[in-house]
């Protein structure tokens, strides 16, 4: 017992110290994490570099784009024919995607041998295949899509392009080749089936590669920045140009030097199964002539190429017959191991393959903390998809490789999944979600047809808004015409010498507005305003009339009090935002309350004449009333008062409106055919008649059917801010409901009405955007969006918005190509002052509707100017306009 006891303490002791030695002798084929690391880092680098457009050329790690652009989504369905070719076995397999119960895949495959002829470029051999496959599958007669595997470096310049060069042209059967795979993408697109988070692909095996899903923004070769494409990285290159010779061993250049690509693939020289078997042999060699393994012995065998297999190293490395199958495997080479032999050895595949896997793990690294910068996570959660015999067969490998990357990139969970059925099943799902986004993008662009709208068809909504004008300025036309265009009888803009201090009032929404606005006239003109905002409590909105003026009067009795001006009587404007029946500069008859405004006893009545009463029930001072202002004509007169050839004032915002200089002749509901006066269009009901029917869509009509105005204002819910959210909403939730987005899942939050907000459709569409940002806003939003998802919104808010800009460009065609006929000018210069957060905040609006005003306007030379304040600046420019042309009067 104790002899036994003895006898094992020595034998630890005699392994403990041939390892130690062993280790010491093949020290450069261990790495510390610091070491690993840096060649994380240095991939890194490498990667950015075969992504750019100038270093590519130069690049070893070629970052190839595969055109695949999305993963499989779990929707796809279809019967798919798979080609795949990439050893000397050519296999051909149907595969079926089905949706019954859940999403199940059949396959049935042959094997066939390679055709030589696809190397060389015919073709003929695979046609001959794959009219054989079909035919014993009774499915020649179909049409069915194809993927092809193709496992050899590729450069490809469209998802389908080598098939179609190399089979297409040859088969007398109908199939319709939709892609070209790697094999390393068909794992990642195999895996991807079962794990929509895999986004990441690799082989380890023979040869290795890798695979993943980057941001198009960043791959200068292909055009486009929105969404992603899997890249072939080809990483087998890694360190061709020298960057990996201070670990490279003596071992490595003789494999190298041996090889039939000297200088070529020397990372995969370093770490795949083709080389790993040579690697312990050259090994072994070495250390066999010093004298450190079998007491010196060489034999040819062991001398010879190709006689010590990666296989071998797997099966000496298993921890329970291992020494075994190493005295088994050395004998064979006739070396006649001793025990101490057998340990050594086993302890040298180790280390060979430990390091494989290390140097495996630092180059996975690299991709995955990339992948986690472009998503801008604090943490990574993501599948790698594996396949390759290194990985498969091998015992430990796969332990050490996951431990290794967990190390490396610790702020990750990577779930690494085997693949299953290869890569012809991956190549049959890329050519599934191929046929899927095609299909998709078909339906899609079919939907969204209905809101580009043509060159004709602006010019149609342009002509019908002329004759829309002409009926609102007749007097037998007026009552039934849609457009009011309201007289405001302000017949001039300001001419520069306006010159005092008014007040303004400002109402039109929860917040009410006092100013002081000083204007001075002479050589330099100046503005100088003062305000104070105040909030109108709800029980005041919803109460009586006379308690809302009441209301506004305290607040202007505060005003004059912090601006000690109590004892002025001050002229003033007063910013009336409600829709108004003008009779006079200084009377405004309230049509109907709006904004959730419901106070008493006000519609129907003058509103000035309300607040006059007001300021007379107070006692406390007296203002002159000037004159009751639209803020579109706020705004006209705000950029008047700058730019004197302004006589057209636009809001684009939450509403939209328009006014403009109309000819007192053409004014036929007002008195008097000489001069000017400010119309205020109230465009908004535009197509309140049924004149718009034919390019609103159901979506437009859903807007209205659950608006609190049903029937009213339909141009201004096809273009105003307050509306475009809503349709983007209802688009969104038919595509989701056709399953194009968000998997299908209509969430709550997508169901509440108005929660897709304009400013969002802003945030969207700027151009300094990333998708990732798109799907965080659209997380805020409660919607879980994927990067296919992502693109869609995108797109659909782009279409609704440049339909509005469009829409309000043609409405604005035809009011300064009214103004200059009636002018009769040939060409004109004219100015249109603009206020509104969808014209001041959406990236692409203003840009839109001035391009469409200029086509359908080709006479007007229309420049645009920002409002200031058009609301308290321009009611204050009014009133004195109103006072300078009382005194000319008088």
């Amino acid at each position: 017992m104790i002899a036994a006891q003895l006898l094992a303490y020595y034998f630890t002791e005699l392994k403990d110290d041939k390892v130690k030695k062993i280790d010491k002798y093949l020290y450069a084929m261990r790495f510390s994490d610091e070491t690993l690391m840096d060649i994380m880092k240095r991939f890194r680098r490498e990667l950015g570099n075969g992504l750019g457009r100038d270093t590519n050329p130069t690049a070893t790690v070629k970052m190839l784009p595969t055109f695949v652009r999305s993963i499989p989504d779990g929707s796809e369905k279809g019967d798919f024919i798979a080609l795949d070719l990439g050893g000397s076995a050519f296999r051909i397999l149907r595969v079926k995607v089905s949706h019954e119960k859940k999403q199940t895949v059949q396959m049935e495959s042959q094997i066939y041998d390679t055709p030589e002829d696809i190397i060389h470029g015919s073709g003929t051999r695979v046609r001959e295949c794959l009219g054989d496959f079909m035919e014993k599958q009774n499915i020649k007669d179909k049409k069915l899509s194809v993927g092809f595997t193709f496992s050899f470096p590729c450069a490809q310049t469209k998802l389908n392009e080598f098939s179609h060069k190399q089979i297409c042209c040859t088969m007398d059967y109908d199939a319709d080749i939709m892609a070209v795979v790697n094999d390393t993408v068909g794992t990642m697109m195999t895996c991807g089936f079962d794990d929509q988070r895999c986004e990441v692909g690799i082989i380890i095996g023979t040869g290795t590669n890798a695979c993943y899903m980057e941001e198009l923004r960043h791959i200068d070769l292909v055009e486009g920045d929105e969404g992603r494409m899997c890249i072939n990285t080809e990483w087998g290159a890694f360190g061709d140009d020298g960057m990996l010779e201070d670990i490279r061993t003596e071992f490595d250049r003789e494999i190298d030097r041996g090889s039939l690509n000297p200088g070529k693939q020397l990372f995969e020289k370093m770490v795949s199964g083709m080389y790993m078997g040579e690697l312990v042999r050259l090994i072994l060699v070495k250390m066999a002539k010093e004298g450190f393994l079998f007491e010196g012995r060489i034999t040819p065998e062991l001398l010879t190429k190709g006689k010590f297999e990666t296989k071998h190293v797997s099966s000496i490395e298993k921890s329970k017959e291992g020494l075994a199958k190493a005295k088994d495997i050395l004998g064979r080479l006739g070396v006649e191991p001793s025990a101490d032999d057998c340990v050594a050895v086993q302890h040298v595949c180790t280390i060979v393959s430990h390091r494989s896997a290390n140097l495996l793990a630092a180059t996975l690294g690299g991709i995955l903390s990339r992948l986690k910068d472009n998503k801008g996570n604090p943490r990574l959660r993501t599948t790698v998809g594996i396949d390759g015999s290194l990985y498969k067969m091998h015992p430990q490998y796969a332990r050490r490789l996951h431990k290794t990357v967990r190390r490396l990139v610790p702020e990750s969970d990577v779930r690494f999944l085997l693949s299953e059925s290869g890569s012809s099943k991956g190549a049959a799902m890329v050519t599934a979600v191929a046929y899927r986004l095609a299909d998709q993008r078909r339906q899609i662009t079919e939907t969204l047809a209905e809101f580009r709208l043509t060159s004709d068809q602006l010019l149609e909504v342009k002509k019908r808004m002329r004759t829309e004008i002409q009926n609102g300025l007749g007097k037998k036309t007026h009552d039934s015409a849609t457009i009011k265009m309201w007289p405001t009888y302000v017949l001039s803009t300001p001419d520069g010498s306006e010159n005092g201090d008014f007040l303004a009032l400002d109402l039109g929404g929860t917040n009410f507005r006092v100013l002081l606005v000083k204007i001075r006239s002479g050589k330099r003109r100046t503005v100088e305003m003062h305000n104070k905002i105040y909030a109108i409590p709800m029980e005041v909105m919803q109460g009586t009339g006379e308690e809302l003026f009441d209301h506004i009067v305290q607040c202007i009795s505060d005003f004059l009090d912090y601006m000690g001006m109590k004892n002025t009587r001050l002229p003033l404007g007063f910013t009336f935002s409600f829709p108004c029946r003008q009779t006079s500069l200084d009377v405004g008859i309230l049509v109907t309350w709006t904004k959730g405004f419901k106070a008493t006893d006000c519609e129907g009545e003058d509103v000035v004449g309300l607040l006059r009463e007001g300021i007379k029930r107070r006692e406390e001072f007296d203002l002159d009333v000037v004159a009751v202002v639209n803020d579109t004509v706020g705004t006209m007169m705000t950029c008047a008062y700058e730019e004197p050839t302004c006589e057209v004032g636009l809001i684009a915002g939450t509403g939209s409106n328009a006014c403009y200089m109309e000819e007192m002749r053409n004014i036929e509901v007002v008195e008097g055919d000489v001069g000017r006066m400010c119309v205020n269009m109230e465009w908004g009901a535009f197509g309140d008649n049924g004149c718009l029917d034919d390019i609103r869509t159901e979506y437009d009509r859903a807007v209205d059917d659950f608006s609190l105005n049903l029937g009213k204002q339909r141009y201004e819910k096809m273009c105003s801010g307050m509306y475009l959210g809503e349709i983007v909403r209802n688009i969104l939730i038919d595509l989701t409901k056709r399953g194009f987005l968000f998997r299908g899942q209509i969430s709550e939050t997508l169901k509440t009405r108005g929660i897709f907000e304009t400013k969002f459709l802003s945030q969207i569409e700027s151009d300094r955007l990333a998708l990732l940002q798109v799907r965080s806003i659209l997380q805020q939003l409660g919607l879980d969006s994927t990067c296919d998802d992502s693109i869609i919104v995108k797109e659909v808010c782009g279409t609704v918005s440049r339909r509005a800009a469009q829409l309000c460009g043609a409405g604005m065609a035809a009011v300064v190509d009214k103004i200059r006929e009636n002018r009769g000018l040939n060409q004109m210069d004219i100015t249109v002052g603009v206020d509104g957060t969808l014209y001041k905040l959406h990236p692409h609006f203003s840009g839109i509707m001035h391009q469409t005003v200029k086509e359908l306007a080709p006479k007007c030379n229309v420049n645009f100017l920002l409002s200031e304040d058009g609301s308290g600046k321009g009611a204050a420019l009014i009133t004195a306009v109103g006072c300078r042309m009382r005194e000319q009067k008088s």
